[in-house]
């Protein structure tokens, strides 16, 4: 059976029509419509756009202080070579200001306006990194108490000092304090809505995304109920007229941009639901979608929204109700605010691993949602969720981290419809007995998806911001953000016995480009082991691919 989504009744108050609107445009404010298929949102935190490093409190002020002033002032000094950098292949993916130079008065604008209206956050990253310091040089194994009075008074009340077994110190973050403190600011959040151009967006981790006349642009919080509204708009019509109101839109150019994404006719995919058997959907990246005539689950969904491409499934393809979405860790292309704020009105719940709580590396993932309005399910290693028809297992993620002490990850075994499902995400073969362990508990995987993006980027590519003590390059290239090899990716497949294996594409896929900025070629080393594994499926007779794209798996 279908799920029905719940209904949010129009205003009940009529909005003030300015008067400067046009014939054709007074008659659209109560025509019902629907939202364009092509329609994108960009959420952003101080016009850089939005992900869990940027928007949780504690890594929000150090991204901030670290790495998105230094970058913003360095651009002010030099915006001719941020610009070049930026067109520049062999340095995509690179921390560059892709401005041109003749807006560099408006990022100084940005900067100044940073520096006066985020000055505690400011002040509490640099506390940050005075109490790590503190630690260093005076946690010796002794008496953690004295430390207390000592600490910048920017932490008081929202840390605790602690040893490990080892008498390593370490400052735990009480993440649920900090979201009620000033450091947590909801006005840092916008929200950007236009078309999708076609064309690829500026990296998301270097540019900040300024005003622009020919977008949307909504003075917003994420958790703000107009939001929900308009996407719902997907799969039910209203009016422009209660959107306008929902999202407080009061400028009557913004309201017609709102006019522009929306439709009179709506474009959702009819064989978006099934009804007999079960069926698996690539959507691009770690995305899949199982469904069955009772159930759909969504993983670390991350999906395109140019419909006219007609080489992908996109936003028109998902079901009307998505009863699990389940996170597999906290990176940029896995937890995707992007599109998970357009599903919100449309999930039952979130499921998300459980982090180690306070660790500085390791935002909690439940925290940030529940922030954002969505019902979270925090899950650990064999935690079970039921769904009707089946049910989803946590299961272990190792590796790809740095070595770092993450413990917000997870992967997935689903059972639907008759069939299990691995979702290994980006998990590492590492230790090949882990997997033995997940088959003993659950049994024979039918399909394995995993990623093998075996030669990611190093430690301080993601994490500089969040190191209060420098590492060496060496030591940096030496740790990185690594999945499977073939050799890894084997191992899991030996040890899972699944009967079959996907490889998803790791950023190859063109429309991923402003949040995976890779770049490959024939010769490039994760596609050589992706084809040196799928050469060892083929010896074995197990039904393997890369993939890319579409991709679908239906069974009765």
């Amino acid at each position: 059976m279908q799920h029905a989504i719940p209904v949010i009744a129009a205003p009940s108050r009529k909005i003030f029509v300015p008067s400067t609107l046009d014939e054709r445009e007074f008659a659209m404010t109560e025509t019902p419509m629907y939202l364009r298929s092509k329609a994108i949102v960009e959420p952003l935190v101080d016009r850089f756009y939005a992900w869990p490093h940027t928007v949780a409190p504690v890594q929000g002020a150090m991204n901030l202080a670290f790495l998105q002033v230094p970058m913003l002032e360095s651009y002010i000094q030099a915006p001719q070579l941020h610009v070049s950098a930026s067109s520049n292949p062999e340095l995509r993916g690179g921390y560059f200001v892709n401005i041109a130079e003749d807006k560099a008065s408006r990022i100084q604008d940005l900067l100044n306006g940073i520096k006066r209206d985020r000055a505690d956050m400011l002040r509490f990253a640099a506390a940050v990194a005075e109490g790590q310091e503190l630690l260093r040089s005076s946690a010796t194994g002794f008496d953690l108490t004295p430390l207390y009075p000592k600490l910048p008074t920017e932490l008081n009340g929202l840390v605790e000092l602690v040893y490990d077994t080892e008498n390593q110190p370490s400052m735990r973050f009480m993440e649920p304090v900090v979201y009620k403190s000033p450091i947590y600011d909801e006005s840092r959040q916008s929200v950007q809505l236009s078309l999708e151009p076609g064309v690829e967006r500026p990296f998301i981790l270097s540019t900040p995304r300024l005003a622009s006349a020919d977008v949307l642009e909504l003075d917003i919080p994420f958790r703000h109920s107009g939001l929900e509204q308009l996407f719902l708009a997907r799969i039910r019509p209203t009016t422009p007229g209660s959107l306008r109101e929902a999202l407080e839109i009061s400028d009557d150019a913004q309201f017609r941009h709102l006019l522009g994404l929306l439709s009179e006719r709506p474009s959702m995919a009819a064989d978006r639901h099934i009804d007999a058997g079960g069926r698996i959907r690539y959507f691009g990246h770690a995305c899949l979608v199982l469904q069955s005539p009772e159930a759909s689950v969504v993983t670390d969904p991350f999906i395109s929204a140019d419909s006219d491409a007609g080489d992908r499934y996109t936003l028109d393809d998902l079901p009307d109700f998505i009863d699990v979405v389940v996170i597999t860790h906290a990176h940029q292309d896995h937890i995707v605010l992007e599109t998970l704020l357009q599903l919100r009105g449309r999930i039952g719940t979130v499921v998300v691993p459980r982090s180690s709580r306070g660790n500085l590396e390791d935002p909690a993932m439940g925290l940030l949602l529940r922030q954002f309005g969505f019902s979270v399910t925090e899950v650990d290693i064999f935690d079970e969720v039921p769904i009707p028809g089946g049910k989803i297992v946590a299961t272990p993620f190792l590796g790809e981290h740095c070595d770092l002490d993450i413990r917000g990850k997870s992967t997935y075994w689903v059972e639907l419809a008759g069939k299990k499902v691995f979702v290994g995400a980006d998990s590492s073969g590492i230790d090949p007995q882990l997997y033995r362990f997940v088959r003993g508990h659950l049994g024979t995987a039918d399909y394995a998806f995993l990623g093998m993006e075996c030669d990611g980027a190093p430690l301080t590519w993601l994490y500089q911001a969040l190191l209060t003590k420098p590492v060496t390059k060496k030591m940096s290239n030496s740790r990185k953000l690594s999945g499977s090899n073939a050799e890894q990716a084997a191992a899991i497949m030996t040890e899972l016995g699944a009967a079959e294996a996907y490889i998803y594409a790791m950023g190859e896929e063109p429309w991923l480009g402003h949040v995976m900025a890779t770049t490959y070629n024939e010769d490039t080393y994760q596609l050589k082991q992706i084809d040196e594994f799928l050469e060892w499926c083929k010896d074995r007779n197990i039904p393997a691919g890369h993939l890319f794209g579409q991709q679908e798996w239906r069974w009765r």
